[in-house]
């Protein structure tokens, strides 16, 4: 996480006094910040407004039961899951991208299984056509009329496999599903169901038979999480753990956390996650420089500033927190912005990483106080 000063987060608590601390702020972990808000506030200072606590707390102890669900199958990557669980919070989709091998389907297979709802898996590859995943008119010999049947895509969690593997016209096809959360087909909308979260995952190695993301493409993704190695611990742990397993794993004893009606709670608490004016003009310098960097041919949109404002609210609430902080922002930034830029060809040529220059930005700018 980028840091940038040592942030009181009093400061960012509307209608509180700003304490100071004498030794600079630190990040709990998420147990300890459940552990923190079920405990009584014993000591309130002058002009401390009290705020009721007790849904946060509810979706501190539900976020920390899909990190024990997930971690029966999944070793490490515990950032992948917090930026997995923001995105279903802040209503986003979400394209991860790896080599093969390092968990990105059975993550996203492991998340369903948390999630209490529909859940279809699509497979793209290159003669994949847009009725294959939408779906199709049917002639019903019965009625002697044509009947839609809907694809894959009418459900509640949807992995799509290897997504730059199918060509630009399938691709097209869920610009309005993503956007929107609708299918328009033969002058008829249908509606999908809630809530509707498409993930997608690529191999960044690989280039034969792919075809790029447009970028319209890309930009209907809340985050891009690029997933990496496990780490020496991580892979032993990984090894000791199905040494007497050869068959794929079975998801079967993960237990459901939320249902279709608590994920609707959950955005409703996120919704009154609280940031300041001046976190807000914060977000706006950030993404405001992308459009004027020397190493950048394409800065981010204000689709990209709306993307930073929702992402940071729900990564607020997971932490367990009703306001945002200069962190949350400094947090989600990356995975916001690193697939909405794009470098110019001297940039690219001198082997500048897109992080890098995101970083640098953020860096540059002053941190609210």
């Amino acid at each position: 996480m980028i840091q940038e000063g040592n942030d009181d987060l009093a400061a960012y608590m509307p209608n509180d006094e700003s304490q100071s601390h004498d030794s600079a702020s630190t990040n709990p972990t998420p147990e300890e910040q459940t552990s923190a808000l079920s405990q009584p506030n014993e000591t309130v200072s002058p002009g401390f407004v009290q705020r009721d606590q007790t849904e946060l707390l509810w979706v501190a102890e539900k976020v920390n039961r899909v990190r024990e669900e997930m971690r029966k199958y999944v070793i490490g990557q515990s950032e992948m899951i917090e930026l997995l669980l923001a995105g279903i919070f802040s209503n986003g989709h979400i394209l991860l991208e790896g080599v093969p091998g390092v968990a990105k389907t059975l993550s996203s297979k492991a998340l369903s299984r948390v999630l209490h709802v529909d859940f279809s898996r699509i497979q793209f590859t290159p003669d994949l056509m847009p009725s294959d995943v939408i779906g199709t008119s049917v002639f019903s010999m019965k009625d002697s009329e044509f009947n839609f049947k809907k694809g894959p895509i009418f459900s509640n969690i949807v992995l799509i496999d290897e997504i730059n593997r199918a060509p630009a016209k399938t691709q097209a096809a869920l610009f309005e599903v993503m956007e929107e959360r609708q299918i328009t087909y033969d002058g008829t909308q249908y509606q999908m169901s809630f809530p509707f979260l498409v993930i997608a995952t690529q191999n960044p190695v690989e280039q034969e038979g792919t075809y790029n993301l447009p970028e319209a493409q890309l930009d209907r993704f809340l985050f891009k999480i690029k997933l990496d190695y496990p780490t020496l611990d991580e892979e032993t742990l990984i090894l000791t753990r199905y040494k007497e397993q050869i068959q794929a794993p079975d998801l079967a004893n993960i237990t459901a956390v939320f249902t279709a009606d608590e994920l609707h709670k959950v955005q409703k608490v996120v919704e009154k996650v609280i940031i300041e004016d001046r976190l807000i003009q914060y977000i706006a310098q950030i993404v405001n420089k992308t459009r004027n960097h020397s190493k950048l041919y394409l800065g981010g949109s204000p689709r990209a500033s709306l993307s930073i404002l929702k992402a940071a609210k729900a990564f607020a609430a997971i932490r367990g927190r009703d306001f945002v902080t200069p962190d949350d922002i400094q947090f989600v930034t990356i995975h916001v912005l690193n697939h909405r830029l794009i470098l110019t060809p001297e940039a690219e040529m001198e082997g500048t990483h897109m992080e890098e220059v995101i970083r640098e930005i953020v860096q540059t700018i002053e941190v609210p106080r």
